[in-house]
């Protein structure tokens, strides 16, 4: 990993992360000391969530939990709400590390704020690109479209329902996971001919179901020789805060003048709590989704609208945490016992996906497989006839617990091999 790449993440003590967002919260509104009679909010309800000092002297999160700060708007444009301006100000930190030492942006390039999850980030992609395309080109509805692998996230057809666009997905390789270069071409002619001129892109950094990875070169030369006019996303929602630093020299980030935005989802690989997604533009497309709000200061750039601050000081508190290089070890740790359960699986000559920078093995179907699904809890690509499983190797996935599913899948295969005696 190049030297001086992380500008902005820095480790933070336990002292120096409760000062921080201790700090914060006090620069925003006191319902209790000061006398502010027009915001329809206030602290949690005291008679259900306790306010007791001793509890919270200690616990940033939850304190902020409490305080209820209400971070509508996109901060990083500059006007917002000034009664919460202190917390506003760590989404803004939060953004800056997403934007430049995750994804190579240049410091200050990048709008963004914390959505509800990776779908709401999608779909503010789509929005955003549809606007840009009929604010700036004067394109209809019914010359947009999205264009994705069939292996993309179900929220791109959310997105294309909810913004009344159409979708066109390509095909992808059942070994490799990827697009062809004839599946690519195929849905961009298809596309064509129904009278599509402009594209919104979603290329995927690390699928849900099988850890894969879209690759950019080809999807851009089928656009560029059919003389495409285009936008691309990046639906790093699973992969956003792992694939970057299993893969540090990877091209699906700001550094690529073709990519424009980016899905992260903290509440998958970053644990947070549910409900907590990232979404990321280069400065300038964001605004094409204002919406104005006249009691609100600023324009509401977001599809959220009104979302808790407790959110993005989660995300904020366990990235300061860990640091960069314990969030390296962290994916070096999940990346080795990916590989050993992938030399088991091997051992048993089961098939399956996994791609290499990815910690997810996603194993064919079959009946020794099938038998121990719901014991293992593994996902199947369909709950009606599923065709592969997958195992997710999180923190909570240990060896240990690897070696057992290992060890009672051989059992199955023996039994299953051996003659049933009459």
């Amino acid at each position: 990993m190049e030297n001086n790449r992380f500008k902005n993440w820095k480790r933070k003590t336990e002292s120096e992360i409760q000062q921080r967002v201790f700090t914060a919260l006090n620069k925003n509104i006191n319902f209790d000391q000061e006398n502010i009679l027009g915001l329809p909010a206030s602290y949690l309800d005291q008679e259900v969530f306790s306010h007791d000092s001793n509890l919270l002297k200690d616990t940033p999160y939850l304190t902020s939990l409490v305080h209820n700060p209400n971070h509508i708007g996109c901060h990083t444009l500059g006007d917002s709400e000034s009664y919460f301006s202190g917390t506003h100000n760590i989404e803004k930190e939060l953004i800056e590390i997403c934007a430049v030492d995750f994804l190579k942006a240049n410091p200050n390039s990048c709008d963004g704020y914390v959505a509800s999850g990776g779908t709401e980030a999608n779909i503010q992609a789509i929005w955003m690109y549809r606007n840009y395309f009929r604010h700036e080109l004067n394109a209809s509805l019914n010359e947009i479209c999205i264009l994705c692998s069939e292996d993309s996230h179900y929220s791109m057809n959310k997105g294309s329902n909810l913004l009344n666009i159409d979708i066109f997905q390509f095909g992808v390789d059942n070994e490799t996971r990827l697009g062809t270069e004839k599946s690519i071409n195929k849905a961009i002619v298809e596309a064509k001919e129904n009278g599509k001129k402009y594209f919104i892109v979603v290329l995927n950094m690390m699928t849900t179901m099988y850890g894969s990875v879209d690759e950019l070169e080809p999807v851009l030369t089928e656009l560029n020789n059919q003389n495409c006019t285009f936008k691309i996303h990046i639906d790093g929602a699973y992969g956003g805060f792992y694939y970057p630093f299993t893969n540090p020299e990877n091209e699906l980030n700001f550094s690529n003048p073709n990519i424009n935005s980016v899905t992260l989802d903290a509440h998958k690989m970053c644990q947070a709590p549910y409900g907590t997604g990232i979404f990321l533009a280069k400065k300038g497309l964001i605004n094409y989704t204002g919406t104005s709000a006249t009691y609100v200061k600023g324009n509401d750039f977001t599809l959220i609208g009104s979302r808790s601050g407790a959110n993005a000081i989660a995300v904020w508190m366990i990235l300061a945490k860990h640091g960069p290089y314990r969030w390296i070890e962290k994916t070096f740790i999940l990346q080795k016992r990916a590989n050993w359960l992938c030399e088991e699986l091997d051992e048993l000559g089961i098939s399956y996906y996994r791609h290499p920078f990815s910690n997810i093995v996603t194993m064919k179907t079959n009946e020794a497989i099938s038998q121990l699904s719901q014991r293992f809890g593994l996902v199947p690509d369909n709950h009606d006839n599923p065709s592969w499983y997958k195992i997710v190797v999180m923190d909570h996935v240990t060896i240990e617990k690897l070696e057992l599913f290992t060890t009672e899948l051989e059992l199955a295969i023996v039994n299953l091999e051996e003659p049933v005696l009459n």
